[in-house]
């Protein structure tokens, strides 16, 4: 990632997450002042995240949110993190000039939750030396699919990140920048996404760094019946299962905690 090269054969990454959005739908906006925005990066810094992902549009149905718009939310936050810290910075967009934007200013990683629906997206990326996130998404980002159907979701899921990460591959972008995510909650029902988490070991034999978004997910609930507000242990749970089965990108709101969880797993692997 940029100028870092990071060893995840045991130990995964921390990735802390951090909302430039008034409509977060776990935080509902709590970051969206700036003072509130720079404590909690300074917070996610001290908890031993390794990357910071920022994102300045909610994934899920709400108010139209325009390219200009998200600009003006966005990069005044990659900019101030890449200057104030020591840690890569994720850019969670799937806008292609937005994304460039954000690499010019120093971001190193493109998070884009759309499986690369915007073509300018792998060039852009390809042209910065950045790397990417290829994620599964059944229709697109902000387009509610409450009753998503599949004849088999773990090999449609699985065919669907080949061709994607296959496709950055050919955009110049090398495999050891490409991460792959089968998208939990994306166009998925609660069997559907734990099939997928359960599964994770194949794809991590993709051959490519795999993400886990678990954090706070809406399949938690669907199991256990928990509030936005109660899903911590559930949280650190799936991470604890993702880790072991080959996840080695964790998206977490929880990053002391999951920062544990990762090192506790690591140096029983480190131990074997």
């Amino acid at each position: 990632m940029g100028g870092r090269r990071l060893d995840i054969s045991t130990r995964a990454l921390v990735m802390g997450i951090i909302n430039r959005t008034p409509d977060s739908f776990y935080d509902h906006g709590v970051t969206w002042e700036w003072g509130a925005f720079w404590r909690r990066a300074a917070e996610i810094v001290e908890e031993g995240a390794d990357i910071i992902d920022v994102g300045a549009v909610k994934a899920g149905v709400g108010p139209e949110v325009g390219e200009a718009e998200e600009m003006d939310r966005l990069l005044p936050a990659v900019e101030g993190l890449v200057d104030r810290f020591d840690v890569a910075v994720s850019v969670d967009t799937w806008r292609a000039p937005v994304a460039a934007e954000a690499f010019r200013l120093g971001a190193v990683l493109g998070n884009d939750i759309s499986g690369f629906a915007d073509p300018g997206y792998l060039p852009a990326a390809a042209a910065a030396g950045a790397s990417v996130v290829a994620t599964h998404i059944r229709l697109a980002p902000r387009v509610l699919d409450p009753h998503p159907v599949y004849d088999d979701v773990v090999g449609e899921v699985y065919t669907y990140l080949r061709h994607r990460a296959a496709r950055a591959e050919a955009a110049g972008i090398p495999r050891e920048r490409i991460v792959i995510d089968p998208g939990l909650d994306l166009g998925k029902d609660t069997d559907q996404s734990l099939a997928l988490l359960g599964t994770s070991e194949t794809f991590a034999g993709l051959g490519y760094p795999l993400l886990l978004a678990a954090s706070n997910k809406d399949f938690l609930c669907g199991l256990l019946g928990l509030g936005i507000n109660e899903r911590r242990e559930a949280t650190l749970a799936a991470q604890a299962l993702g880790v072991t089965l080959g996840c080695r990108v964790l998206r977490t709101h929880f990053v002391e905690a999951t920062r544990r969880v990762r090192d506790m797993i690591a140096a029983v692997l480190e131990a074997a």
